[in-house]
């Protein structure tokens, strides 16, 4: 299984456009030693031809633009290698790429019945897509599945989709049941049936997720949600009164965070993405990117590649 991480921040990006907190302007005066980031995506393939996405980012036209696998064929005049979106909830910066993707080509997505309701009633976003283009919508497989091509072939990729805690977006809260779903929120877990390879995508998770154990026991590389580095982030800088949880995310450090949850587990590849134009880990030489990397993990950046 081939694995590009095509963007790795939270919503926003970072340095985010009207954010000046030490990071954002840190980076922006070349006063701060890290790296630019778009939103949180990630393109997979079994063969490096065809190409599924994990969640559609805003920032998704120069994401395709910086990767070559993902541009048009050469052997027709309109294309895409892109054969479908697996969509982990409905924020914002997870689906809105799908209206830069409207030029034509059909769309296949697949997203749990609490996401397509909250797109369909809070943005109205399968009704404007119909009007460009052709879109299928799939409930996603909740055991282990094949994950088929667009044109319905095997893709050589298995995938499941696992229930999270979680809310809907803050657009679509008060819209009624079934918005008010916990299971709002899903992750992925998808598994090369070639090479065994087996990626777990948890770019939102609220607390320790005691159905994910199996799962991450298994699993060559993990994607995590790394929005946050502490509870009170966002207060400790003057910036909102949301804690990391009531914002439905799990912090990394403490001693409940997913750092000390994660680094006994015999995972190869644990990375952090979704990171939060605020966090610490965004700073290279920062005791927190110290302390990510001490555990054995790793903060991603964009365009890291795996092969699983």
């Amino acid at each position: 299984m081939l694995v590009r991480l095509l963007g790795t921040a939270a919503g926003g990006g970072f340095p985010q456009w009207n954010c000046n907190c030490p990071n954002c302007r840190g980076l922006r005066r070349g006063q701060l030693k890290a790296r630019a980031r778009t939103q949180s995506c990630v393109a997979v393939s079994a063969d490096g031809e065809r190409w599924f996405l994990l969640n559609a980012s805003p920032d998704l036209r120069m994401q395709i633009a910086a990767f070559p696998p993902l541009w048009p064929p050469a052997s027709c005049r309109r294309g895409t290698p892109i054969d479908g979106f697996l969509l982990t909830d409905a924020d914002l910066d997870h689906t809105l790429g799908l209206l830069l993707l409207r030029e034509r080509s059909p769309l296949t997505v697949y997203a749990p019945m609490a996401v397509q309701q909250a797109l369909r009633q809070g943005l109205a976003l399968p009704q404007l897509l119909a009007r460009y283009c052709p879109v299928e919508w799939h409930e996603p497989a909740r055991e282990l599945a094949p994950l088929p091509t667009a044109t319905g072939q095997a893709s050589g990729l298995l995938y499941q989709a696992i229930p999270l805690t979680g809310k809907p977006p803050r657009y679509a809260r008060e819209i009624a049941h079934p918005l008010a779903s916990p299971h709002s929120r899903v992750a992925y877990y998808l598994v090369d049936e070639r090479t065994g390879g087996r990626l777990l995508f948890l770019p939102g998770l609220a607390r320790r997720e005691e159905q994910l154990l199996p799962y991450l026991r298994a699993s060559e590389a993990v994607l995590l949600d790394g929005t946050f580095w502490s509870e009170n982030e966002l207060q400790e800088q003057g910036l909102a009164q949301e804690t990391a949880s009531g914002m439905g995310h799990l912090p990394i450090g403490g001693p409940e965070g997913s750092l000390a949850w994660l680094a006994d587990f015999p995972i190869p590849y644990r990375i952090y993405t979704h990171i939060n134009n605020t966090n610490p880990i965004l700073a290279e030489d920062s005791p927190q990117h110290a302390a990510v990397r001490a555990a054995g993990m790793t903060v991603g950046w964009d365009g890291l590649e795996l092969t699983l």
